[in-house]
């Protein structure tokens, strides 16, 4: 079940798209379904992602949607390079951090090795990882023509 507040869901739901709404959404989707559901996928970047603190938020529903027993694939949608990968995997799949999830999406846009301090943690942790291969991006599929503006 995706958990991906955005600011007409927000708006929907009475809420404001801002922290305390994410968190409000979240922990609400979170209490209704987590017992209910085999993993929960909250939305790593959500509109209220870039206020101050966005990231944060995540931690106390992600925290309770384990407790519950569902598990967490966080989706960040990471791919970089070196020690900035590393710091994403960390964030993401250390069980020490407050947003530990049981698996995290990934996207190998910058070649399959810039994924392998994920790849690493993963490994040592017990954590699942799920690559970005096809989408359902419209543009992003073969069949939709070519992937770069043409006009």
């Amino acid at each position: 079940m995706g958990i991906d507040p955005h600011a007409s869901l927000l708006t929907a739901w009475g809420l404001n798209d801002d922290i305390a709404g994410l968190e409000t959404f979240s922990r609400t989707v979170v209490e209704a379904l987590a017992g209910e559901v085999a993993v929960l996928k909250p939305q790593a970047r959500s509109s209220s992602g870039s206020a101050p603190g966005a990231s944060r938020c995540w931690s106390g529903p992600v925290t309770e949607a384990r407790e519950a027993g569902a598990l967490v694939l966080m989706d960040a949608k990471r791919g970089d390079i070196g020690s900035t990968m590393a710091a994403y995997a960390e964030t993401f799949l250390s069980p020490d951090r407050a947003l530990f999830s049981d698996a995290l999406t990934v996207s190998p846009y910058l070649g399959f090795g810039s994924l392998q301090p994920a790849v690493d943690l993963a490994k040592a942790n017990g954590c699942g990882l799920f690559a970005l291969a096809l989408t359902s991006t419209p543009r992003a599929t073969r069949s939709s023509g070519p992937s770069a503006p043409t006009g």
